[in-house]
């Protein structure tokens, strides 16, 4: 379990799987993660060992998704998240980022890397305010319902870019 100030990041139980299934298939959220069920739900997060459930005022909130690659010669983090709506606009998924990075950072990690939706225009904002940079797009990188593809962009975030840590707060 790791916490911050305004939530905690936690392994999720079988309880989180209804209130998981609900964020993931709110309008706003369900547009970047298509096509979850209660299946699914229990495969990619209770059960991967990949996810931590953001828990806010006693509330399951989202999830953070951490696949660290070990190998030495390229040590880095990719990270992928999704919030509950009702959590939009108040800085809840950069205080997540900036919770796991300074807790891998305490590992030996020092690169972490996020890979949004081009279109999705308020993501990248918030991540490019807590310190990622865009290093490439990711092309035709996201199946769509309708069999199109969009693109990805690839952003990431070097902890030497912050000899105080990362901090959520920034922006």
């Amino acid at each position: 379990m790791l916490a911050g100030e305004r939530m905690t990041l936690r392994p999720p139980t079988g309880a989180d799987a209804a209130p998981l299934l609900g964020i993931l298939t709110e309008p706003e959220v369900s547009r970047w993660w298509v096509g979850y069920t209660p299946e699914r739900v229990r495969e990619e997060i209770l059960d991967s060992g990949n996810a931590l459930v953001m828990e806010i005022d006693g509330a399951c909130a989202g999830a953070i998704f951490l696949y660290p690659n070990e190998d030495p010669e390229y040590l880095h983090v990719v990270i992928h998240l999704f919030l509950g709506a009702r959590w939009y606009g108040h800085r809840h998924g950069a205080e997540a980022l900036a919770i796991v990075i300074a807790h891998l950072a305490s590992l030996g990690h020092h690169r972490f890397t996020l890979d949004p939706n081009m279109n999705n225009a308020p993501a990248i904002r918030s991540y490019e305010r807590l310190g990622f940079r865009p290093v490439g797009v990711l092309r035709e990188y996201q199946l769509r319902p309708d069999g199109s593809h969009e693109d990805g962009l690839l952003m990431d975030l070097i902890l030497s870019d912050f000899p105080d840590g990362v901090d959520w707060r920034r922006g």
